[in-house]
């Protein structure tokens, strides 16, 4: 696989991704702009909704089809510039539909004359559940396995290893043989899987968004929802160590990398994890209700109109009177820090800084 092909298929990923998102979201948060419940069916959010999704179909994919035929006549030395296209294109898109939506919000004045709070279950926090650390087992056997295959082929290797590969898997960086950089793929496999979770329990753990209007229901619903992302996320990490298994096999063996192979298991896990929070949706928004629940009566509640503390889109959440290091996300399936809180800015730091230093240890 070449660059150009290796390109599209993450566009069209990018593409995908950015076209189910709204399918994962709470239908009282559409694109990232709180509503009452009761404008959850109100037809700018329709309207929105459907443009958002034709401009990222049909903008992706034409951009993709165009960019990959030009490449194959006339050629583009280029790498990576088509997926990151693509990706302000579907950004674009998104800030469009929210533009729309807040300023029918705002217009029509939504929350005129509704009840607003903020509820609270205290037995999340004093029993939260049991975190599903048996999930992490493939992950860490798969560090294992790739462990005890570097000690087993390291006599064998030659004083000069392959570390870094263009994107069309050929050599193009190499190191001296060492214990750094023949076991550098176990060293990042540790590194992602410990920094995954990490970042696994402090969500686990994270202060749940739970409807006033129905509190026991979405209570029920969240501690549902945590557990299925956990479980996407540890599958996810069992997947990225099988990538980095494959590119160390090919290190250690080949002197060429398949990106097809590298991005598989990759592929394979993000497969895995939309297919989980299709079934969930955020803070289980999806799940049906238990059939043995009895129905809840409506308080006539509406969640707080918190608009003012998510910026960017929506998409960053910043609020230091909130003590939370992390809460759920506004779109997408999971959970974003709380970038007023100076402890998850140290943990967002963390997570940055070690892939950028794990280069260090091959050299």
């Amino acid at each position: 696989m070449n660059s150009a092909a290796l390109d599209a298929v993450l566009a069209v990923v990018i593409t995908a991704l950015a076209w189910l998102t709204p399918s994962l979201t709470n239908t009282t948060l559409p694109f990232g702009v709180r509503v009452p419940a009761e404008r959850a069916d109100a037809a700018v959010i329709g309207e929105q909704r459907a443009r958002y999704r034709w401009l990222v179909a049909v903008g992706g994919l034409g951009l993709t089809t165009v960019w990959t035929a030009l490449a194959a006549t006339i050629g583009f030395p280029f790498p990576g510039v088509l997926p990151l296209l693509v990706l302000a294109m579907c950004l674009a898109a998104f800030v469009r539909a929210r533009t729309a939506i807040v300023s029918a919000k705002r217009d029509e004045d939504w929350y005129r004359g509704l009840r607003q709070g903020v509820v609270t279950d205290t037995s999340l926090r004093t029993e939260p559940g049991r975190f599903p650390w048996l999930w992490s087992i493939p992950a860490l056997l798969i560090v294992v396995g790739t462990a005890v295959t570097g000690v087993v082929v390291y006599p064998s290797l030659p004083g000069r290893l392959p570390v870094h590969f263009d994107a069309a898997g050929h050599a193009d960086r190499y190191a001296t043989k060492s214990v750094g950089s023949v076991f550098g793929p176990v060293f990042a496999q540790l590194g992602v899987t410990a920094l995954l979770l990490v970042v696994s329990w402090l969500a686990f753990r994270a202060r749940p968004e739970l409807d006033p209007a129905r509190p026991v229901d979405s209570a029920r619903r969240h501690r549902r929802f945590s557990v299925r992302a956990v479980v996407s996320v540890l599958l996810l990490a069992a997947c990225a160590n099988l990538s980095m298994l494959v590119a160390a096999w090919s290190m250690w063996h080949a002197g060429s990398l398949s990106p097809v192979l590298v991005l598989l298991p990759l592929l394979i896990g993000l497969a895995v994890v939309v297919g989980i929070a299709l079934r969930t949706g955020q803070a289980g928004s999806r799940l049906p209700e238990a059939p043995d629940a009895e129905r809840e009566p409506d308080t006539g509640m509406v969640q707080r109109d918190d608009d003012r503390y998510w910026h960017a889109a929506g998409s960053v959440y910043v609020n230091r009177a909130d003590p939370s290091l992390m809460v759920q996300k506004r779109s997408g399936f999971g959970w974003t820090f709380n970038f007023g809180n100076p402890r998850a800015l140290l943990v967002f730091l963390l997570i940055i800084g070690v892939p950028l230093l794990l280069p260090l240890i091959v050299h």
